[in-house]
């Protein structure tokens, strides 16, 4: 049976489910799942700057390191990322900002809900995303939301991932 997952925008109040790709990302999804069981991973919804149509959170780093798995630069409307940044990857003030340790990093968790992404980061080059999961229900009224991040702004939102239980 698919392991599902939530993802909610929660000042919003708009969430959304997306299945995991166990077959096509089994490292990138284990990691993800095991680290759901101890509850809800979230933090300061961004929505991004270079790469377009998506909304992303960093949360503390969990799991093994897992490199590429089924990777990607051009993902596309329901697809759910997952990108490990080590601490020099990260803008400082960014860091600072969002109280990411500096020499540790974090992992990015993102979700990408219109067309013509393009992840490619004007300060270090492409930046391939692991594709661990794909949006099943309600990716419209989660663009609609992740729409409104970039236009009315980010502040006070949290994007949160959670288990969602059978």
């Amino acid at each position: 049976m698919s392991k599902l997952i939530r993802i909610e925008l929660a000042k919003r109040g708009v969430g959304c489910t997306a299945e995991l790709l166990e077959k096509e990302a089994p490292r990138t999804s284990a990691a993800v799942w095991e680290a759901l069981a101890g509850g809800p991973q979230g933090g300061d919804a961004q929505h991004a700057k270079y790469a377009r149509n998506e909304v992303y959170t960093i949360v503390p780093r969990f799991g093994p390191r897992i490199g590429q798995e089924n990777p990607t630069v051009t993902p596309i409307p329901g697809d759910v990322c997952y990108f490990d940044f080590h601490g020099g990857m990260l803008d400082a003030a960014f860091k600072d900002d969002q109280g990411i340790d500096a020499a540790a990093g974090g992992i990015d968790l993102a979700i990408f809900y219109g067309r013509n992404n393009l992840l490619l980061n004007g300060d270090v080059g492409w930046v391939p995303g692991n594709v661990f999961a794909t949006i099943v229900d309600g990716l419209d009224a989660m663009a609609t939301a992740c729409h409104d991040v970039w236009r009315s702004g980010s502040v006070g939102e949290r994007l949160v991932y959670s288990r969602v239980d059978s």
